[in-house]
């Protein structure tokens, strides 16, 4: 594949890119790459953290690039999620890789590396205490979004101070040139590529992929729509807010329904975020070659649209109502789904695992 199209997949996945030139001499390097993910297994996983997030993994992959995916177990340790308890957040890390074998990502190109196996390495912390020398406190403090906090400096534990210190020294223990992460990782990443030339590294390039927003209405105040990082951003605390990768179809119908999606609004509209981010990059999946928005024939009958653009045109001239949209999202997403579902109802030890993961309190 020609630089231009490895490059050109990679801009698919990363609404931002820091920086693209650098990107592009990584590609001609013609070194074997690879990409940093880490996520905390807090709970059941959602669409954007399913779906979304095996779609990118997948154009990175397509892209040359393989994949280190971080089972940041005790990341969360730190966090206190699932109450601090890590014989939980294993449960939940090995659950998470079953959703996306489920989900089709291309699971041959991506290397689980857990944290709890890397903390036996007396390196590991002696590269954690480094990364933490070389900025004053409040430097990593102002990076605690990626933990999903925004709380005041003063109700962070001592421990979710290690946090950040930890998450740089994984992209570089992991040998990742390029970091892969959610726009609301964009701050620790940045701070890596700080950090790195500091201690003999070198600057990660970053990745940063869109975060899709939550089903709820927005919040009247300004959001920063890259970051999502007021009350509208995906939250497994709020279960009405995000389809979940095991969802029923009744679920999916009912939370559909209710969802955002003011006639006419284009800018703040969860529903259209879906058909941008999942279905129109599910067709083959879906087995469709277009979008079709069937409706009586008294209403204009059925629409047939061929990319998101042409949908959100039409949606915006109000020629296509709200509730034409979620019937037919309601549909797709209960199909992309569905293998999922079907997983964890007829593989035993995935069944196990979910009806596990389930009994679990999510603590924030």
């Amino acid at each position: 594949m020609k630089i231009e199209d490895r490059m050109k997949l990679i801009k698919q996945v990363g609404e931002e890119i820091v920086q693209e030139d650098e990107l592009k001499k990584l590609l001609e390097s013609g070194e074997e790459l690879i990409a940093y993910d880490g996520f905390e297994p807090s709970g059941q996983i959602h669409i954007a953290q399913g779906i979304v997030r095996a779609i990118n993994v997948n154009k990175m992959i397509k892209a040359g690039i393989k994949f280190k995916m971080l089972v940041a177990d005790w990341h969360a340790y730190t966090n206190n999620k699932m109450g601090g308890d890590l014989e939980k957040l294993k449960i939940v890390g090995q659950y998470f890789i079953e959703v996306w074998r489920a989900s089709g990502m291309d699971l041959k190109n991506v290397e689980f590396v857990w944290a709890s196996d890397m903390v036996k390495n007396s390196d590991y912390w002696k590269l954690v205490i480094k990364v933490g020398t070389t900025n004053k406190l409040a430097r990593f403090i102002r990076t605690a979004e990626f933990m999903g906090r925004e709380e005041s400096v003063e109700s962070l534990t001592a421990a979710q101070m290690f946090y950040p210190c930890m998450q740089i020294s994984d992209i570089f223990l992991l040998g990742a040139k390029i970091t892969q992460l959610g726009m609301d990782q964009r701050k620790v990443n940045m701070l890596a590529r700080e950090v790195g030339p500091l201690l003999g590294f070198w600057k990660p390039v970053v990745v940063s992929h869109h975060m899709l927003m939550g089903l709820g209405k927005p919040p009247s105040v300004s959001v920063d729509r890259k970051t999502r990082t007021v009350e509208n951003k995906m939250s497994k605390s709020n279960p009405d807010n995000a389809i979940f990768m095991t969802d029923t179809t009744e679920d999916i119908k009912r939370k559909i329904n209710k969802a955002y999606c003011l006639e006419g609004d284009i800018k703040e509209n969860p529903i259209l975020e879906y058909y941008k981010y999942i279905i129109f990059e599910s067709f083959d999946k879906l087995r469709i070659s277009e979008l079709r928005i069937e409706r009586p024939e008294k209403f204009g009958g059925t629409v047939i649209l061929n990319s998101f653009q042409d949908l959100e045109t039409k949606f915006a001239n109000k020629e296509i109502h709200p509730m034409d949209l979620k019937a037919t999202l309601s549909r797709l997403l209960d199909q992309l789904i569905d293998p999922v579902r079907r997983h964890f109802e007829e593989n035993i030890e995935a069944k196990k695992l979910l009806e596990k993961v389930k009994s679990f309190q999510v603590t924030r």
